[in-house]
């Protein structure tokens, strides 16, 4: 899936590759794209690759499969500063598994010595999670597309207990602070997820809409014709109006309710 993926991606976005061993033959798959693909050596690690990669102006940054821990510490580079945005393929089960086993990748190879800092940088880079499997038919397919949202950090904390008269008052609402504060410090929730689609029956049903968000970066990396596709697809299958920049609202479109999931509504 990953070599058809190219197909989709605009061909002014020059793509970097970098694998423990050569696999995705890109090149000879598509040899009108400027693709870059390297791996490491005995002399050259993947970590020179990539340090390399990032001074050949590429848009979008491929990990062929981020199977050790080093390897995943490239991927969350790569994602951070070196391009667009970055794919890679990876063998957890669940979007949970998939968090915790490159946090737990990150602190192995040293990158990090907090588990929750480890975490925080593995949910800002995990966008869509394109979970495919096997069944014991023998057949492939995409079981769900699964969205990562960030918890904002917020700044919930008043003051109101200045505005209080009696010492009782004041301790109470010093009390609230202190309870939201050991809250954030020990049950802290770092990211939420949601399936964007799910397989079900033999045909993909909608069960959630994509972030604000997430619409607007999309909306932001694409050309017009395929901006103005999105944007009614949007509207067809969640019946909002897109907000194209942060701080418009969204508007509802009133549609007759429907009970059970929605499938995916095609021109």
């Amino acid at each position: 899936m990953l070599m058809a993926m190219i197909e989709n991606i605009y061909e002014t976005m020059n793509l970097r590759i970098t694998e423990t061993a050569f696999e995705l033959h890109l090149r000879k798959i598509y040899p009108t794209r400027n693709i870059l693909s390297m791996r490491e050596t005995e002399t050259v690690s993947g970590q020179d690759c990539l340090d390399v990669q990032k001074k050949t102006d590429g848009s979008v940054n491929i990990i062929g499969e981020v199977a050790t821990d080093p390897v995943a510490s490239w991927m969350i580079q790569s994602a951070q500063v070196a391009s667009k945005f970055t794919l890679f393929t990876h063998h957890a089960k669940t979007f949970p598994d998939l968090v915790t086993a490159l946090r737990n990748s990150m602190l192995r190879a040293g990158v990090f010595k907090d588990e929750r800092t480890a975490e925080e940088q593995v949910v800002q880079v995990l966008n869509f999670d394109i979970h495919l499997v096997k069944d014991f038919r023998g057949r492939r397919y995409i079981e769900r597309v699964t969205e990562c949202i960030p918890v904002e950090e917020k700044n919930e904390y008043t003051f109101d207990h200045r505005k209080e008269k009696t010492l009782e008052g004041k301790l109470e609402k010093f009390m609230d602070n202190a309870t939201y504060y050991f809250t954030k410090t020990t049950n802290r929730e770092l990211y939420k997820y949601q399936n964007i689609l799910e397989y079900h029956d033999g045909e993909y049903v909608i069960t959630n809409k994509i972030s604000d968000n997430n619409i607007r970066e999309m909306l932001n990396n694409m050309d017009d014709t395929d901006a103005e596709e999105f944007i009614k697809f949007v509207e067809r299958n969640w019946h909002t109006k897109v907000a194209r920049y942060e701080g418009e609202d969204e508007e509802d479109i009133e549609q007759p309710k429907k009970r059970g999931r929605k499938p995916i509504v095609q021109e």
